[in-house]
């Protein structure tokens, strides 16, 4: 996973990640290359948690906690229906699913600004 934001200056995040659940409740767990965790996600209806070390820290929404892990408001719902082939349409987000077969998903966020740009390879399990 890979998210690039067009701020100044720049911001990039890049991390491997294991995904389960759906926009309703799910974890996320994001790791460096070298398999060190940077991250562990958590929602459920009520909840959503992200532990980063040794401290856990609650947020009021599962977009809330993205956006603190990330750096980026990603559209948690929609990317559920991105990965599953399904356009969900989110204002200001272009998905382009025609890599899907290969793995490959890519979304632009084109407004509000800053422009970001999600990129994801993945494998299903």
């Amino acid at each position: 996973m890979s998210l690039r934001i067009e701020s100044e200056p720049v911001q990039t995040f890049a991390a491997l990640f294991e995904l389960r659940g759906s926009a309703e409740a799910g974890d996320l767990t994001l790791t460096t290359p070298i398999g060190s965790t940077l991250a562990q996600l958590h929602w459920a209806p009520g909840e959503a948690l992200l532990k980063d070390g040794n401290r856990t820290r609650r947020f009021d929404s599962v977009d809330e906690l993205i956006e603190a892990a990330t750096g980026a408001a990603i559209p948690v719902g929609a990317l559920f229906g991105w990965l599953a082939g399904r356009n969900e349409p989110v204002p200001g987000w272009k998905p382009d699913l025609a890599q899907l077969g290969s793995g490959r998903l890519q979304a632009v966020r084109e407004s509000p600004s800053p422009r970001a740009d999600l990129r994801i390879v993945f494998e299903r399990s």
